[in-house]
């Protein structure tokens, strides 16, 4: 290869790495600008402060009559609720920054790829929400009614906003990525790590782990670990049912062909 293929194949392999770079960004701006955009549209309606009151609303229902939150920072009541704005404008903006992060490296996939690709992120952003829904809906109404009956008469809670909101973030993130255990599991099959057999040998033990991943995330009181832990199982029992459902079974014609090849091989 003479010196002006080197140099030609150096300079195309630097502009396709410079073209990525520049799509990378494109992507990345597109995807941030989004987020902004819905934080803007959020701050000015129904406005921090609404959005904040609806997230501590599970909280204020279990606390007693006419007890509020409180805030120990100087500038918390402020930056709390533009906390809260924020991560409600992500997750509203979470299926257009995924579908950035899709199209950016769908080129690069094989076309079986892409088409196992788009469902699971599809599938994993609406497990993610479901996650925090349930937390939300559920854990929050039904933990903080618990914690508050059972806190002595002589006790009169009144938890600090900020404290509440890292609590609040940890149980999303906790519960969103716990209900990702169907996608887990099916990518798991898909690339032959494991197989269906052997995940259902090792149910017990995937039932063990389940609430030792409960017990060192959620607070400490049985009732949030096994509203934790019982999703878990419950998923990913899903998640192996799904995939023993995708897997390819052999057509009658391939079945053929192997039994006259063992034959021969005889």
């Amino acid at each position: 290869m003479s010196k002006t293929d080197d140099d030609s194949t150096v300079d195309s392999t630097q502009e396709t790495f410079i073209s990525h770079l520049i799509e990378l960004r494109t992507r990345l701006i597109r995807a941030v600008a989004s987020v902004i955009i819905i934080f803007a549209v959020l701050f000015i309606y129904p406005g921090a402060s609404r959005i904040y009151d609806a997230l501590a609303a599970p909280m204020l229902a279990s606390l007693p009559t006419g007890t509020r939150m409180i805030a120990t920072g100087v500038i918390t009541p402020f930056m709390v609720p533009i906390k809260v704005t924020l991560l409600a404008a992500f997750v509203l903006a979470l299926p257009f920054v995924l579908y950035q992060a899709w199209a950016f490296v769908a080129p690069g996939l094989y076309k079986h790829e892409r088409r196992m690709a788009l469902p699971l992120i599809v599938s994993s952003t609406f497990l993610f929400l479901l996650g925090m829904a349930f937390c939300y809906f559920v854990v929050f109404r039904t933990v903080f009614h618990f914690i508050a009956h059972f806190a002595p008469h002589s006790i009169t809670p009144a938890p600090d906003i900020e404290a509440y909101l890292n609590f609040v973030m940890t149980m999303f993130i906790a519960f969103g990525v716990a209900f990702e255990v169907p996608i887990f599991v099916i990518l798991l099959v898909k690339t032959g790590v494991v197989t269906v057999e052997k995940l259902r040998s090792i149910r017990g033990y995937v039932i063990v782990g389940a609430f030792i991943v409960a017990a060192v995330i959620t607070p400490p009181d049985a009732l949030s670990q096994f509203m934790l832990a019982f999703p878990l199982c419950l998923l990913f029992e899903i998640g192996v049912f799904a995939a023993s459902r995708m897997q390819k079974k052999p057509k009658e014609g391939e079945e053929g062909t192997r039994e006259v090849a063992d034959t021969d091989d005889t």
